[in-house]
């Protein structure tokens, strides 16, 4: 953050700072102590605080995307890109500045699912499994909607025990996305070749 950069965006770097770090119940006084705005220009920008969490989720979802997932170019098979998710996660979840994933940690300690800041929340949730269904579609899978699902709760549950064990996956989410490629029929390689 920049002293030249504009009071919305210091605002929602040091929210999306604090809110990863300390909570989303981290107290306006405290937000604009960080940003250094005043109360009454956070609340000219933003209507609430509220908005604020909802604007700052969204604005640092894309950046967490991007980290695990796969470009379209990348010329590799459907299950590799699903893999790719998971080994980039392991590789993620080893730096100490890993708290967890910051939709599932919002929307955990929101327990609102209507709050502006869930509904960000579900909607990059939903953006991961749906990354998850479009590769098992191209891979041919039997009910792909569903696996999708099974593999979004894998990347949560290795989420959740990097943060409760405090060490590394070394591999756990990596294996359990293969084993449930392999269950499902997901070749390792062909793919691509059999999709030409």
């Amino acid at each position: 953050m920049t002293a030249q950069a504009q009071p919305r965006e210091r605002l929602l770097d040091a929210a999306g700072d604090l809110f990863y770090r300390d909570g989303v119940n981290v107290g306006v006084d405290a937000l604009c102590k960080a940003a250094g705005v005043s109360k009454k220009s956070m609340y000219q920008l933003f209507r609430s605080k509220d908005e604020l969490i909802a604007e700052t989720l969204a604005s640092r979802g894309p950046r967490f995307q991007r980290a695990l997932e796969p470009g379209p170019e990348d010329g590799t098979t459907p299950r590799e890109r699903i893999q790719t998710v998971f080994q980039r996660q392991d590789r993620l979840v080893t730096g100490d500045r890993f708290l967890g994933c910051p939709f599932v940690n919002t929307a955990v300690e929101l327990k609102n699912p209507e709050h502006p800041g869930s509904v960000v929340a579900r909607h990059f949730k939903q953006r991961l499994t749906d990354f998850f269904e479009a590769e098992l579609v191209a891979a041919g899978v039997d009910n792909p909607g569903s696996l999708a699902i099974q593999l979004t709760i894998v990347f949560d549950g290795a989420s959740a025990r990097a943060v409760v064990r405090a060490q590394a996956l070394a591999g756990v989410g990596v294996a359990m996305a293969a084993a449930l490629l392999d269950s499902a029929g997901v070749p390792a390689e062909e793919v691509a070749s059999q999709a030409s």
